[in-house]
């Protein structure tokens, strides 16, 4: 039996612990040191352990994660978290103003001005002071429980003070920081490990991970930026709920401002529009409220957007500089890819050296030349991109670009070719180092053959050190080989090996897809997957009867009879059998196909699920999906900046649903409406 003094000991520890991560973490104002805040935290621990009765799932010793587990509840939220419409600019924020001016009968209003953190909505729940549930934002009315996933961010108080209601439920955006994201990135460059593109979706993806311990190793954060559901009293205002809601204990973020008038709101917004690359977090733009919350009711929702708020979108960013070079990337294809090469230059509060050219066709339009002056776009996380030059800078010293006519990579020698009707030019060397460096990166990828562990940086040396001529090389490597290699630990190099051996049992469509045909992606392999039966009847096809299929043109089908007439690809292919491979289709009874053959087209993106999630579910369904919008398409469901599509969809009168209406339909489909 636990003694008192233990007893009062752990809730002592647990107190000042916590006391100490708020300081830490939310304060940024510590006031022990590391080492003294170690020797209480490893204290407490040592006592739990000694006394596992004790352990209590707001003790700061939880936060480290716990065991996988097998998949994500369905939250239902108490009240829905709610969209918001866009302003891009002054003049359409102060449109919003004068418009919520009328709705409230020309009342003068408060603003409250809060930055819009790129990241991940979430709610939390807490009942008697105790975190209870933590629930990603999904559709708005549904999310996921990741509760145990949110306990691991230390600036999130799992208790709270002593003043708090008996229930409450806030809001609130997980992020992690630039100088986080960056540190992430280095040890998976270190480790080989693919790189992550940007640190929201690093957010978003760590906080959705099965296993929370890898949740906590990511240095995650929260700001909280509303109230749900309270069932003690809060203030009218927005502005003073948020105090409120520090002095119990959550993180707000302090450059939120409260503004006297629309005036001091724009002045607000163009601020952090120059400003934002200071910033230690990735922001978007600035989230634009009216303080009383008494107004909220009067004022309302329309469909998911209350009219009492909007979101002031940053601009995307633009800049000039020098375009020293072109250089050329050579793709798993052979394509040949021009890229610029710039005088370093700040691009919103990002250096950038390179940018994206496209293709040669695209260079000669715009009258791209070296040397020239040229204007350099970035939006958000996007690869920045070379619009044109500043053509009334220009010189005369400027020199056109002409793609060479030979393959620009050291040790090929293939001859450039340009096929009729195609905007890109190829090397046609089957052999080409670059071509056999990206068919094995693109191979050992996630959607591919999912390889854990086998990243850019250990393909290049297998390649290098020949382990690896082709894919089907790779299931020959044993563990040491790879401990033969610089810097494999004795960990790591059965990890890796067990990884390629378990990409066995990948279903035959990520194998047709991981085989890198060209014109072949994910959609075009299940359609492949669905008609043939394994890859012997796939391999002795011909171009007419592949034609036959939906969806799949002449072009694809003359790619795919290519690549099987190839020698060095039949090769790869009776590698992987013998290794065994899965190279035949599973068998499945049949379902029920409710969809019968509608077709959907899936565009911008969506918030509770993955388009690739998305669109397999209509496919069990019985759907067919496109990449484009025709007079075929039945539905067109539309995420976050739909683009063309949507306009398209709208000119030929297809139907379009939201991702609400589209998780509507699932329900009534799956009940039999």
């Amino acid at each position: 039996m636990t003694g008192p003094k233990i007893k009062a000991r752990v809730e002592e520890l647990r107190e000042l612990l916590n006391r100490h991560n708020y300081n830490y973490y939310v304060l940024d104002a510590p006031e022990i040191s590391d080492a003294e805040y170690d020797r209480l935290f490893y204290e407490l621990k040592a006592l739990e352990e000694a006394n596992p009765e004790l352990v209590a799932p707001e003790s700061p010793t939880q936060r480290v994660g716990a065991a996988p587990v097998a998949a994500f509840g369905v939250v239902a939220h108490t009240t829905p978290l709610l969209s918001l419409g866009n302003a891009f600019n002054d003049e359409q924020l102060i449109a919003w103003y004068n418009r919520t001016t009328r709705l409230v009968d020309g009342r003068r209003f408060q603003i409250v001005c809060e930055l819009k953190i790129d990241g991940l909505a979430v709610s939390l729940t807490y009942e008697n002071g105790g975190m209870t549930l933590g629930a990603t934002r999904g559709d708005g009315y549904r999310g996921e429980d990741v509760t145990q996933n949110l306990r691991t961010i230390r600036s999130l108080p799992i208790r709270l003070g002593k003043d708090a209601p008996s229930r409450l439920e806030v809001r609130g955006e997980v992020f992690i920081s630039k100088q986080g994201f960056q540190k992430l990135n280095e040890e998976r460059s270190r480790e080989g490990l693919q790189l992550y593109a940007n640190p929201r979706n690093t957010a978003a993806g760590s906080v959705r991970q099965l296993d929370s311990k890898v949740t906590a190793r990511r240095a995650m954060d929260i700001f909280i930026y509303g109230l749900g559901r309270s069932d003690g009293d809060a203030p009218d205002s927005h502005w003073e709920t948020m105090q409120m809601l520090r002095e119990l204990g959550f993180k707000i973020n302090q450059e939120n401002r409260l503004a006297d008038g629309i005036e001091e709101a724009v002045e607000f917004c163009r601020t952090w529009t120059e400003d934002r690359h200071k910033l230690s977090y990735e922001a978007d733009g600035v989230v634009i409220k009216v303080d009383s919350r008494s107004l909220w009711e009067q004022l309302g929702v329309v469909g998911r957007e209350p009219r009492w708020a909007i979101a002031y979108k940053f601009p995307a960013v633009q800049a000039t500089t020098k375009l020293k070079s072109i250089a050329i990337n050579v793709g798993r294809t052979g394509s040949l890819n021009p890229y610029a090469v710039l005088e370093p230059v700040s691009v919103g509060g990002v250096t950038v050296r390179q940018a994206s050219l496209h293709n040669e066709e695209d260079i000669l339009r715009k009258d791209i030349r070296v040397g020239d002056t040229v204007i350099v776009h970035r939006a958000g996380e996007v690869i920045p991109q070379v619009i044109g030059p500043v053509l009334s800078l220009r010189t005369g010293k400027e020199k056109v670009f002409e793609l060479p006519k030979v393959c620009p990579v050291a040790g090929c020698g293939g001859e450039v070719a340009k096929p009729e009707g195609e905007a890109m030019s190829y090397c046609t060397n089957s052999v080409c180092p670059a071509q056999i460096y990206e068919t094995l990166k693109h191979f050992v990828s996630k959607e591919a053959m999912d390889i854990d562990g086998v990243g850019e940086s250990l393909v290049r040396v297998l390649l290098e050190s020949g382990l690896a001529k082709d894919p089907g090389d790779l299931y020959s490597i044993l563990g040491e080989d790879l401990l033969a290699l610089d810097r494999m630990g004795e960990k790591r190099a059965p990890n890796i090996v067990a990884a390629i051996q378990k990409s066995k049992e990948r279903p035959f469509v990520n194998v047709l897809f991981a085989l890198g045909i060209r014109h072949v992606g994910l959609e075009t392999a299940d359609l492949l997957a669905s008609r043939f039966k394994d890859i012997d009847a796939l391999a002795s096809s011909t171009e007419e009867e592949l034609v036959k299929i939906p969806a799949i043109g002449a072009k694809i089908a003359q790619r795919v009879r290519n690549f099987f007439d190839q020698e060095s690809n039949r090769r790869v292919i009776e590698k992987l059998r013998s290794a065994g491979v899965r190279l035949e289709a599973e068998k499945t009874l049949a379902k029920p196909a409710p969809f019968g053959e509608k077709e959907f087209v899936f565009t911008g993106r969506l918030e509770s699920l993955t388009r690739n999630r998305a669109e397999a579910i209509v496919k069990e369904m019985g759907a067919k999906t496109s990449s484009n919008v025709t007079r075929k398409t039945d539905y067109v469901v539309i995420g976050d900046d739909p683009g063309s599509k949507h306009e398209k969809a709208i000119t030929l009168g297809t139907r379009v649903l939201t991702e609400e209406d589209f998780l509507k339909l699932l329900e009534e489909v799956n009940n039999g409406v």
